[in-house]
């Protein structure tokens, strides 16, 4: 099973809490073989570096988000991994000591057509007391579907969906939607054999409150996945419909209040405390009944109702209109001379390289968030015999030493009447591109300052950008479905998923 874990790459998301030492414990004391890489994905906007270094751990690398949920930081996990699969772990879990035996047993199981196998989940319960109603929720975990506490996908079917969908902002229903994404493509997804542990985490009493946040997020799956998502995503409804009702009378009894009808408004004013009596004894009921837990689950019962309503409507409005999610580009593919580089007509002297204004910036952005950039370039001057390839070459190295590393670089030497498949706009160097790297050119953007660079892109089934210069003809710029004025906006539209 060895050579079933040398292509999965192990991430997890952290906000570094006390419980990932735990994790990472736990990793390095399981029995089996390895997996390629741990990738630590620190999501706090600040903080000391993390140091997850002990004996018995995969190599580990740690990147940062810099805040952004989870999403997006299983997102720059997975985009910075190269192997066959991935398989995610939350910070506050526990693995078996099995662990790394049993998810190579899962994987090795697995038929081409599967993109995904999800860990079993296992909540310890008190056995002295009934759980409280936050520890009966988190035991909920265990038979809930897709959820990334333990999940394992290969990275084809990630990039074929854009990953996770960064508009869910909370560890909510963004595990349930990738899911879903996943198997409209037609592949199917396997419960496997390894197991974990997932402790109750201490809280306030007010988080049952501050979770009805979630509601909106449902709202967000409703409009990307129609009104039967619940069954696909094995999600219950819960007492959504109640407490819109209890609302309802709350409401009914102030207005009613208002207008001079205190009869009814204190009809109204009855069948709230009815349902919202209704809702904090179907709490306390299967508690441990103690003098706090009755407490909380009467303050938050009468609380809940109207933030659940208000999260339901909020999100009515925020995503009234939202487009399939198709996440960041896999590969976003840079023309050299006029788009990175100041333009010098057939130069093959690296000292009279110049980037354009905000070049350097602009691919740290894309390097930030895990998209892999490279260079596709004409040098028709090799072909003609004004330079050489090894000037050509060097003005490149010069480049990458200026605007960071390039995960390929495609050079075609020809003169246009060569007839080469490699000068753009012929499609060769993006598809060699996306051939290197093992990415769908659908999934990848070339920018460029003229129409043969969009060219290229589109006969290769890629995106093309245009950002326009002073060579640029205007039936070019005309002509182009997508364009930005500078590159740094160009970065921007594709970052923010105009691509």
């Amino acid at each position: 099973m060895t050579g079933y874990l040398s292509s999965c790459t192990v991430v997890v998301p952290t906000i570094g809490r006390p419980s990932l030492d735990v994790l990472l414990d736990a990793l390095a004391n399981s029995t089996g073989p390895r997996p390629a890489e741990l990738v630590l994905v620190d999501d706090r906007p600040t903080g000391e570096p993390l140091r997850p270094e002990r004996p018995g751990l995969p190599p580990v690398r740690v990147v940062r988000t810099g805040g952004g949920g989870p999403a997006r930081a299983r997102n720059l996990g997975w985009r910075t991994a190269h192997t066959e699969w991935i398989a995610f772990l939350d910070d506050d879990v526990v693995p078996d000591p099995d662990w790394y035996d049993r998810l190579a047993a899962d994987l090795a199981a697995l038929p081409d057509d599967v993109a995904g196998t999800q860990g079993r989940v296992r909540v310890p319960l008190p056995t002295d007391r009934r759980p409280t109603d936050w520890e009966r929720g988190t035991a909920g975990l265990a038979t809930s579907s897709w959820i990334t506490a333990d999940l394992a996908y290969r990275r084809s079917a990630l990039a074929a969906v854009g990953g996770f969908d960064e508009r869910f902002p909370r560890a909510f229903r963004e595990d349930s939607d990738l899911a879903l994404r996943v198997m409209d493509t037609g592949s199917t997804l396997t419960r496997g054999e390894r197991w974990i542990t997932h402790p109750v985490r201490p809280v306030d009493r007010w988080v049952s409150a501050r979770v009805q946040a979630g509601n909106a997020d449902d709202v967000l799956m409703r409009r990307l996945h129609g009104p039967t998502w619940r069954d696909r995503a094995d999600a219950a409804v819960g007492r959504r419909p109640r407490h819109l009702a209890v609302t309802g009378a709350a409401l009914a009894a102030v207005g009613l209040l208002a207008v001079g009808r205190p009869r009814a408004a204190g009809l109204a004013a009855l069948g709230w405390l009815a349902g919202t009596a209704e809702f904090a004894w179907a709490r306390i009921a299967p508690g441990p009944r103690d003098r706090a837990e009755v407490a909380t689950m009467a303050l938050t019962s009468a609380v809940i109702p109207p933030l659940a309503t208000w999260h339901v409507l909020r999100g009515a409005v925020v995503h009234r209109d939202v487009p399939a999610w198709r996440g960041l580009p896999d590969l976003v593919l840079f023309d050299r001379d006029g788009t990175l580089v100041h333009d010098v007509p057939y130069n093959g002297d690296p000292a009279l390289v110049a980037p354009v204004d905000g070049a350097r910036e602009a691919l740290d952005s894309l390097r930030a968030r895990g998209v892999r950039i490279g260079l596709v370039t004409n040098q028709s001057g090799v072909g003609r015999g004004l330079i050489t390839r090894a000037q050509a070459d060097a003005v490149n190295a010069r480049v990458a030493e200026l605007l960071g590393p390039f995960d390929t670089v495609q050079v075609c030497p020809h003169a246009p009447e060569d007839g080469c498949h490699c000068r753009k706009p012929a499609p060769g160097m993006v598809t060699a591109a996306c051939a290197e790297l093992g990415v769908d050119p659908a999934r990848c953007v070339v920018v460029g300052d003229i129409a043969a660079d969009l060219g290229a892109a589109a006969a290769a089934g890629a995106r093309g950008i245009l950002v326009p210069t002073p060579v640029t003809l205007p039936a070019e710029v005309t002509a182009a479905r997508h364009r930005a004025p500078t590159l740094t906006e160009a970065v921007e539209d594709v970052l923010a998923g105009a691509w």
